[in-house]
């Protein structure tokens, strides 16, 4: 999970660092490409058949179409304001996805898990604040991101009996075929090198779900799941390095009460299980 987090955030570097030159379409459509060539052996020994006879397609599709307005407005976002404060913003998703649980798929939400989601919502109003030191445009293009993000992962958790290998390739499809619709529009010839990246960032994006696959398959869900707060880290050092990026101190603080709900939310999770 350690090193699926770190590639995550290479790959969240590598998308701000191109998405400067290339519309989100042209990206979209090269990295889902190569994600295509590296997932193709995976689902052959999954089996076609679960490729070619998808169960519940209507869900399918909503979740290919969530999945790619979800990756989309992460690279317009990131565009637009610091990796360390867009990721800020999709550390927020446990909060959100414990709320549309109890909304939508009526799960109980205890006094305890509900004292999270309202810290949780603290830390993203803060987050929101320095946010908005970028305009109003980046910071409503995150919250829509992460608001599909949690309908995304909720379909996702309805269609686990799918391989996790056959689900990836629908989803690439997806924003390949969307990628193709925009990115004549806009369309910046790449130059080898740029190419070469383009192509990088879909292969570091697929290792890193198989790697989350694999640690899930290796322990419970509630273990792993805490290392992704990893990513704000690395997102704050790799923004420094890469982009002079120096978060606001409102920013830190937000994050900082996002990760404590985050870390009690599964703690409480945890708890759930055993019991």
């Amino acid at each position: 999970m350690s090193a699926a987090v770190l590639c995550f955030t290479l790959n969240d570097v590598l998308g701000k660092w191109l998405v400067a030159t290339y519309t989100v379409a042209q990206v979209l459509v090269l990295r889902s490409i190569a994600a295509l060539v590296v997932l193709a052996p995976m689902v052959r020994r999954e089996g076609l058949e679960h490729l070619l006879r998808p169960k519940r397609p209507g869900l399918q599709a909503l979740r290919v179409a969530f999945g790619t307005v979800e990756v989309g407005a992460f690279y317009w976002a990131v565009s637009m304001m610091p990796l360390a404060d867009t990721l800020a913003f999709w550390m927020a998703m446990p909060i959100f996805v414990a709320v549309a649980s109890a909304v939508v798929l009526k799960e109980r939400l205890e006094p305890a898990r509900l004292a999270a989601v309202v810290l949780g919502f603290v830390g993203v109003v803060l987050a929101l604040g320095a946010g908005l030191d970028h305009g109003w445009k980046p910071t409503l293009v995150a919250l829509v991101g992460v608001s599909v993000y949690t309908a995304y992962l909720l379909m996702t958790r309805a269609l686990r009996a799918t391989p996790a290998g056959v689900m990836a390739v629908y989803q690439m499809t997806g924003a390949m075929l969307f990628g193709l619709v925009l990115a004549p529009f806009g369309w910046v010839t790449p130059t080898w090198f740029d190419a070469g990246l383009l192509m990088l960032l879909g292969v570091v994006g697929a290792g890193a779900h198989v790697m989350v696959t694999k640690s899930l398959a290796l322990a419970p869900a509630a273990v792993v799941v805490p290392w992704q707060y990893a990513m704000i880290l690395w997102g704050i050092l790799f923004g420094w390095i890469f982009f002079g990026d120096v978060p606001e101190p409102l920013m830190l603080v937000g994050v900082a009460v996002i990760v404590g709900a985050g870390l009690w939310l599964t703690r409480l999770e945890m708890r759930g299980t055993r019991g």
